[in-house]
């Protein structure tokens, strides 16, 4: 971990809490969890996942691999401000566009992450939708791995995906799936209007019960003997789909 985004101990932590500083993860020793913090993440949303005390000790660990005194709490902060879904909203109607957002399904590499978030700015999307748990947050990898475009590209970061997808299709949002095995291919499918485009992780695609509620899903032929593109190549592919589309009526 970055020491700059890593804070331990329970006064620590609690203080970070309660002044709001935004938070990736927090990190409990098992069997010695705090139960003010514990309450206060989870009213915060904020995930807290326990572990082994000697994975604390790696975490918090100097070059010379001594471990501070943690009390059993260690916290991840995010080096930016994560967004709420209205925000992405707010943005599309602030430019007088339709919107168009990424929303990942369970990506974990931090380095697709960044490469999402940057081709995300890069085709005029209005922000990427994450969720709070079993995804890869904003971590300084990220950050580098976007080139600085999290600086200006909202991410929202959610408690359900699914719940996510019901609330946009709900809004009158076009929700999109990408899939190795979808019979339409993406440059046939209309992809104009509020769009929300979404990107299972590599190993696994989408999950099922999102893959459920997708309004329809599109896949990107492969003329080689690779079977697919990894989830931020996907992504890009499908992105400036969208932006050359949306282009196009413009113009029209």
């Amino acid at each position: 971990m970055d020491d700059e985004y890593v804070i331990w101990g329970r006064q620590p932590v609690m203080e970070a809490l309660e002044s709001g500083r935004e938070f990736n993860k927090i990190f409990m020793a098992r069997g010695s969890a705090d139960g003010r913090i514990v309450a206060a993440a989870r009213k915060r949303k904020i995930p807290v996942v326990e572990v082994g005390r000697s994975a604390l000790d790696r975490m918090t660990a100097d070059k010379q691999g001594v471990a501070p005194v943690h009390q059993g709490v260690v916290a991840q902060l995010s080096p930016i401000l994560y967004a709420e879904l209205d925000d992405l909203v707010e943005a599309a109607k602030a430019r007088g566009e339709d919107l168009f957002v990424a929303v990942l399904d369970g990506i974990t590499d931090p380095q697709n992450l960044g490469s999402i978030i940057r081709t995300a700015n890069a085709a005029g999307a209005h922000g990427v939708v994450i969720p709070a748990r079993r995804s890869s947050q904003v971590s300084p990898v990220v950050v580098k791995a976007s080139a600085g475009a999290v600086a200006h590209t909202p991410v929202a970061r959610v408690g359900n995906i699914a719940q996510t997808i019901e609330r946009l299709k709900q809004s009158g949002v076009w929700v999109v799936g990408a899939t190795a095995d979808a019979k339409q291919r993406f440059h046939d499918a209309d992809l104009t209007g509020p769009i929300a485009v979404v990107v299972g992780s590599e190993g696994k695609g989408m999950s099922r019960l999102v893959g459920e509620l997708v309004d329809f899903t599109v896949s990107i032929p492969m003329a080689g003997d690779v079977s697919s593109l990894n989830a931020g190549v996907a992504w890009a592919v499908i992105a400036f789909e969208v932006a050359r589309q949306r282009v196009i009526q413009a113009g029209s």
